[in-house]
Protein backbone atom coordinates (compact mmCIF):
# COMPACT_ATOMS: atom_id res chain seq x y z
CA UNK A 1 0.00 0.00 0.00
CA UNK A 2 2.51 2.59 -1.04
CA UNK A 3 1.40 5.96 -2.32
CA UNK A 4 -1.73 6.16 -0.20
CA UNK A 5 -3.08 8.83 2.07
CA UNK A 6 -5.99 8.94 4.46
CA UNK A 7 -8.38 11.83 4.34
CA UNK A 8 -11.44 12.67 6.39
CA UNK A 9 -14.09 15.08 5.19
CA UNK A 10 -14.90 16.79 8.49
CA UNK A 11 -18.33 17.21 10.16
CA UNK A 12 -19.08 20.79 9.05
CA UNK A 13 -18.23 20.07 5.41
CA UNK A 14 -20.47 16.96 5.48
CA UNK A 15 -23.30 18.86 7.21
CA UNK A 16 -23.01 21.76 4.77
CA UNK A 17 -23.41 19.40 1.79
CA UNK A 18 -19.88 19.72 0.39
CA UNK A 19 -19.00 16.00 0.36
CA UNK A 20 -19.70 15.50 -3.35
CA UNK A 21 -17.85 18.65 -4.44
CA UNK A 22 -14.83 17.73 -2.31
CA UNK A 23 -14.73 14.17 -3.67
CA UNK A 24 -15.05 15.56 -7.20
CA UNK A 25 -12.09 17.88 -6.62
CA UNK A 26 -10.05 14.96 -5.25
CA UNK A 27 -10.82 12.74 -8.26
CA UNK A 28 -10.14 15.55 -10.74
CA UNK A 29 -6.71 15.95 -9.10
CA UNK A 30 -5.92 12.38 -10.13
CA UNK A 31 -6.49 10.49 -6.87
CA UNK A 32 -8.18 7.08 -6.89
CA UNK A 33 -10.58 6.31 -4.06
CA UNK A 34 -9.53 2.93 -2.62
CA UNK A 35 -11.95 2.90 0.35
CA UNK A 36 -14.67 5.23 1.64
CA UNK A 37 -17.42 5.25 4.26
CA UNK A 38 -19.76 7.55 6.17
CA UNK A 39 -19.02 7.30 9.90
CA UNK A 40 -20.12 9.13 13.04
CA UNK A 41 -17.17 8.92 15.41
CA UNK A 42 -17.87 8.61 19.12
CA UNK A 43 -15.82 10.88 21.40
CA UNK A 44 -13.78 7.81 22.40
CA UNK A 45 -13.03 6.96 18.76
CA UNK A 46 -12.11 10.55 17.90
CA UNK A 47 -9.92 10.68 21.00
CA UNK A 48 -8.11 7.52 19.98
CA UNK A 49 -7.62 8.72 16.40
CA UNK A 50 -6.16 12.05 17.54
CA UNK A 51 -4.28 10.55 20.53
CA UNK A 52 -1.01 11.87 19.09
CA UNK A 53 -2.29 15.37 19.99
CA UNK A 54 -3.45 14.43 23.51
CA UNK A 55 -1.07 16.84 25.26
CA UNK A 56 -1.87 19.74 22.93
CA UNK A 57 -4.23 22.50 24.15
CA UNK A 58 -6.64 21.99 21.23
CA UNK A 59 -7.09 18.23 21.78
CA UNK A 60 -10.41 18.27 23.68
CA UNK A 61 -12.01 20.75 21.26
CA UNK A 62 -10.78 18.68 18.31
CA UNK A 63 -12.26 15.48 19.77
CA UNK A 64 -15.62 17.19 20.41
CA UNK A 65 -15.65 18.69 16.92
CA UNK A 66 -14.72 15.45 15.13
CA UNK A 67 -17.45 13.56 17.02
CA UNK A 68 -20.09 16.27 16.44
CA UNK A 69 -21.49 14.71 13.26
CA UNK A 70 -20.80 12.27 10.44
CA UNK A 71 -17.44 12.31 8.67
CA UNK A 72 -16.28 10.67 5.44
CA UNK A 73 -12.93 8.90 5.78
CA UNK A 74 -11.29 7.78 2.53
CA UNK A 75 -8.13 6.00 1.49
CA UNK A 76 -6.73 7.66 -1.62
CA UNK A 77 -4.01 6.47 -3.97
CA UNK A 78 -1.73 8.39 -6.31
CA UNK A 79 1.99 8.68 -6.94
CA UNK A 80 3.48 10.88 -4.20
CA UNK A 81 0.07 10.86 -2.47
CA UNK A 82 1.05 12.60 0.77
CA UNK A 83 2.72 15.62 -0.81
CA UNK A 84 0.19 15.87 -3.62
CA UNK A 85 -2.78 15.68 -1.29
CA UNK A 86 -1.41 18.19 1.20
CA UNK A 87 -0.92 20.60 -1.70
CA UNK A 88 -4.51 19.95 -2.86
CA UNK A 89 -6.03 20.59 0.57
CA UNK A 90 -4.00 23.71 1.37
CA UNK A 91 -2.84 25.30 4.61
CA UNK A 92 -4.44 24.27 7.91
CA UNK A 93 -5.90 27.76 8.28
CA UNK A 94 -8.24 28.32 5.30
CA UNK A 95 -7.45 32.06 5.44
CA UNK A 96 -3.84 31.19 4.54
CA UNK A 97 -4.66 28.48 1.99
CA UNK A 98 -3.95 28.99 -1.70
CA UNK A 99 -6.85 29.78 -4.02
CA UNK A 100 -8.51 26.64 -5.39
CA UNK A 101 -7.46 24.37 -2.53
CA UNK A 102 -10.10 22.37 -0.67
CA UNK A 103 -9.60 24.28 2.57
CA UNK A 104 -9.82 27.66 0.78
CA UNK A 105 -13.00 26.54 -1.00
CA UNK A 106 -14.78 24.84 1.91
CA UNK A 107 -13.00 25.59 5.20
CA UNK A 108 -14.33 28.03 7.80
CA UNK A 109 -11.56 28.14 10.43
CA UNK A 110 -8.40 26.36 11.60
CA UNK A 111 -10.53 23.70 13.34
CA UNK A 112 -13.41 23.63 10.87
CA UNK A 113 -11.14 23.44 7.84
CA UNK A 114 -13.21 20.87 5.88
CA UNK A 115 -10.67 18.07 5.56
CA UNK A 116 -7.91 16.04 7.21
CA UNK A 117 -4.90 14.69 5.32
CA UNK A 118 -2.18 12.34 6.56
CA UNK A 119 1.19 14.00 7.10
CA UNK A 120 3.48 11.04 6.35
CA UNK A 121 3.51 7.62 4.70
CA UNK A 122 3.71 5.90 8.10
CA UNK A 123 0.78 7.90 9.50
CA UNK A 124 -1.25 7.24 6.35
CA UNK A 125 -0.97 3.49 6.92
CA UNK A 126 -1.81 3.81 10.63
CA UNK A 127 -4.74 6.15 9.96
CA UNK A 128 -6.10 4.01 7.11
CA UNK A 129 -6.08 0.93 9.36
CA UNK A 130 -8.01 2.88 12.01
CA UNK A 131 -11.01 3.14 9.67
CA UNK A 132 -10.57 0.24 7.25
CA UNK A 133 -9.50 -3.41 7.44
CA UNK A 134 -6.91 -4.30 4.82
CA UNK A 135 -9.54 -6.24 2.90
CA UNK A 136 -11.70 -3.08 2.65
CA UNK A 137 -9.03 -1.19 0.70
CA UNK A 138 -9.13 -1.92 -3.04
Amino acid sequence: MTNITLTIIKPDAVKDGHTGAIIDQIIKAGFSVKAMKLKHLSEAEAGKFYEVHKERPFYNDLVKYMSSGPVVPMVLEKADAITGFRTLIGATNPANADEGTIRKNFGKSIESNAIHGSDSDDNAKIEASFFFAGTDIY
